[in-house]
């Protein structure tokens, strides 16, 4: 009798094939992880996006006893929704300091703001009573009554009868705008940011749309 019976041989997997398979199986883990990391930060780095351009300030550098020569300050941008889904323009800063919706007159109508005029070397156009608001230019063949009830100025950056002239309105919240739109924006700064000092100096202004936006500088231009 054997004192030591046989026991029965099992097959198992060979150490270099189990360490093979964790090896393949880590690979293919992380390479998920990290295209699913990958294309969540794609996403959230191209679902939204505002772009501000052509920015200015501009400042009365006297005051004087008549309205159109007491110290308004005016800025303007052209703005565009870069992104891939509705947002909506809810901050302009100048040096900080928030300017109130009930500052902002915008257009965003695609009809008069076309390639050209978002494109365009916006104008100052001076102030008018009773509280600093920009005046209407038109230009020839452009008159005001062409645009919609509500307009509190127009301006025709051009000043003929070719480009749309842009119609104005008084903003009550935030400018909402689709991908791909655009819109131009004159804003009252509020008093006490600015000074006559400030002409020719650098200051700050910011466009928001939530998180997405950057401050850029500005020379304030005297006028």
């Amino acid at each position: 009798m054997n004192m030591f019976p046989r026991t029965k041989n099992r097959k198992a997997i060979s150490a270099v094939l189990t360490t093979l398979i964790i090896l393949v199986a880590s690979v293919v883990l992380g390479t998920g992880v990290v295209l699913y990391g990958t294309s969540l930060f794609q996403t959230g780095a191209q679902s939204s996006g505002v772009t501000a351009q052509g920015a200015h300030v501009w400042l009365n550098s006297t005051s004087a006893t008549t309205v159109d020569k007491a110290t308004w300050t005016w800025g303007a941008a052209e703005i565009r929704n870069s992104g891939d889904k509705i947002l909506s323009v809810d901050q302009i800063n100048v040096r900080g300091t928030q300017v109130p919706y009930a500052n902002w007159y915008f257009d965003s109508n695609p009809v008069r703001v076309t390639a050209a005029n978002f494109q365009s070397q916006l104008n100052y156009t001076g102030t008018s009573t009773p509280n600093g608001i920009m005046r209407t230019y038109v230009g020839a063949g452009n008159p005001l009554s062409s645009c919609p009830t509500g307009t509190n100025f127009a301006i025709n950056e051009f000043g003929n009868a070719v480009n749309p002239t842009m119609c104005f309105a008084q903003a009550s919240g935030p400018i909402s705008l689709k991908p791909g739109g655009t819109a131009v924006v004159y804003f009252q700064v509020p008093s006490g940011i600015l000074s006559t000092v400030d002409a020719g100096s650098q200051s700050s202004v910011a466009i928001y749309a939530g998180n997405v936006g950057a401050p850029q500088s500005v020379t304030v231009e005297s006028k």
